[in-house]
């Protein structure tokens, strides 16, 4: 019983962890920190305590640990005096290098894929979503069986077996490869109930939400569609897409809030969250939600539009929304108007405020709100009346009344 109580006590306690990255000529400095700052925040979205950074300049990885074998014992000699329960890498690692890296390191080994994994656990709320990232889970473990279990170099025989000889790291891959199909199937079946649901949505005008994570896609779902989509200062607070019906001035539409993307995004998540992303696929309209008071804010919209390009949606209609106007007064202007602001910024704000396909808002204190909705309208109406051109007749006579 005491043992018992000892082992709850354990796993109640939050992780102790130490990140690691290289800094190479490909990356600056800043940048190197910025990704280090994103995967302490990932950290801290998955309840782990981070405890110290370690970076190395390296002209390339090493192909045995990643980093160089100095650093490696440094950081080995800090977990063993600080209890560091795992360590987290920027980069995602081969089979081989955790292997080498729990060898020496002994602790857990997480890379960004692998936290980014974790993380979508348990954040899936639908089933959809479960089976998409318990499938991706299971291809990335696929190639990093020979290292997970201590058992697999053993034999194994004898009645009600497989057969005399065979050594369970196949029987494993075995059965990680038919839980794999199995879950495709699973997958398979949910997107032809999704492929129906959205062919009956073909007649409605639809309008997708996208950009970075934590941008504040969810919390302007909400304005906009009176919705109460779950919203969090976290990476990832929601990865389920969201729909809702959506009317203004009697012209209806769909509104849906999609996962966040992020640098580094693990394949295996692209590709198995493809049915997921059917919704920016076939959307209208898209919405490009940016944090403007990031300073790498430019980067990640860069990383957006390639995820964008990746599932060939990036030719459609987009509005480009700068959101968090207020955070960057405060972390910029102090609360000077804008083109007080530094000469970047200045440039940006000037080209995007002639634009009339984008705008800067505040979706926390409700700043610019009703010309953004103003903005979607125009052009949701404009696709609405091409798909019903006999209501255009009865839209304006109600429009000039009112």
């Amino acid at each position: 019983m005491i043992e018992k109580k000892n082992y709850i006590q354990t796993a109640k306690k939050k992780e102790r962890a130490v990140l690691a990255a290289i800094h190479t000529p490909e990356q600056s400095r800043e940048q190197t920190q910025e990704y280090l700052d994103e995967l302490a925040f990932l950290a801290e979205t998955a309840n782990v305590q981070v405890v110290k950074r370690f970076v190395q300049n390296l002209q390339k990885i090493d192909a045995k640990t990643f980093l160089g074998k100095g650093k490696i014992l440094e950081i080995a000699d800090f977990i063993q005096k600080n209890e560091i329960d795992t360590i987290i890498f920027d980069d995602e690692l081969t089979p081989s290098q955790v292997k080498h890296l729990e060898a020496i390191l002994k602790c857990k080994i997480l890379d960004r894929s692998l936290l980014i994994l974790n993380i979508f656990a348990q954040r899936a709320r639908t089933a959809q979503a479960r089976i998409q990232v318990e499938l991706a889970q299971y291809q990335y473990i696929l190639p990093r069986l020979t290292r997970m279990w201590s058992h697999l170099s053993k034999q194994r025989g004898g009645v009600g077996m497989r057969g005399p000889g065979e050594k369970e790291l196949e029987t494993d891959r075995r059965i990680v490869n038919d839980k794999i199909a199995l879950l495709k199937e699973k997958l398979a079946h949910i997107e032809r109930q999704s492929q129906t649901r959205r062919k009956a949505r073909k007649a409605m005008v639809r309008v997708a939400l996208v950009g970075y994570t934590n941008v504040g896609k969810s919390t302007l779902m909400n304005l906009l569609a009176k919705s109460n989509v779950f919203a969090e200062n976290k990476l990832f607070a929601t990865i389920d897409s969201t729909v809702r019906k959506v009317v203004w001035n009697r012209v209806p539409f769909l509104l849906s809030d999609t996962v966040g993307f992020i640098r580094k995004l693990p394949t295996t998540l692209i590709e198995c969250f493809k049915s997921t992303l059917a919704e920016i696929v076939e959307a209208d309209i898209l919405l490009h939600v940016v944090d403007i008071s990031h300073p790498s804010f430019e980067e990640q919209m860069q990383v957006v539009m390639q995820t964008l390009a990746e599932i060939k949606a990036v030719d459609k209609k987009m509005i480009t929304i700068f959101n968090k106007i207020d955070v960057l007064r405060e972390k910029i202007y102090q609360d000077a108007i804008p083109d007080e602001a530094p000469l970047h910024l200045q440039e940006i704000y000037a080209k995007n405020t002639k634009n009339k396909h984008s705008i800067f808002i505040s979706a926390v204190k409700q700043e610019n709100i009703e010309a953004l909705r103003q903005m979607i309208f125009e052009e949701v109406s404009k696709l609405y009346f091409q798909i019903y051109p006999h209501n255009t007749e009865a839209f304006l006579q109600q429009f000039f009344e009112s």
